[in-house]
């Protein structure tokens, strides 16, 4: 939803905020990049609070930055956590990391990144759709088309090919 909110835009768009307090869609592509580098690096074996994260940064771009380098963040990032999550092992569901120093289960520790880039996809996507206003091609059910949507053949080709590809890894991890 996030990338194909995102492909809507342009350029400028971006970099928008909509109040000082407010993060634009680089800012968040930002954090989310720099949350997933540092719990997915080493995901198994180190604190995923790395050291050589600072986090505050995140929060910040220059007018140099563009939106290839704010994809290619959002790339890096996702392409951390797939490859960290498809080399699991069925029994390392249960074993225990940490983020700051704080013990959680493999599985607990996914959940929680789950939560968190949802929570901010879900940021994109509004923003998205606010600066894209009547322009905004929804990726569900549009406005006032529920009844059509009833009656309408199901789709049977849901996602783009990187999600398939994505959510096989996750579906390995699990045994499905």
């Amino acid at each position: 939803m996030g990338e194909a909110a995102m492909a809507q835009l342009k350029d400028a768009d971006f970099f928008v905020t909509l109040d000082p307090e407010s993060n634009s869609i680089a800012i968040l592509v930002k954090h989310l990049a720099g949350n997933m580098r540092s719990r997915f690096t080493d995901f198994l074996t180190t604190d995923g609070q790395k050291p050589d994260r600072f986090r505050d940064q995140e929060f910040e771009v220059t007018a140099s930055t563009t939106r290839a380098d704010v994809m290619q963040w959002w790339e890096r990032g996702w392409g951390r956590v797939f490859a960290a999550i498809k080399a699991l092992k069925p029994e390392d569901v249960m074993r225990t990391v940490a983020i700051r120093g704080e013990p959680h289960t493999v599985l607990q520790t996914i959940n929680r990144q789950i939560a968190h880039y949802a929570q901010h996809i879900r940021q994109i996507v509004f923003l998205a759709k606010h600066l894209r206003s009547s322009e905004w091609k929804t990726r569900s059910i549009p406005r006032g088309k529920s009844e059509e949507y009833k009656i309408a053949p199901p789709k049977s080709d849901r996602g783009v090919p990187w999600e398939s590809e994505r959510l096989s890894a996750c579906y390995e991890i699990a045994g499905k």
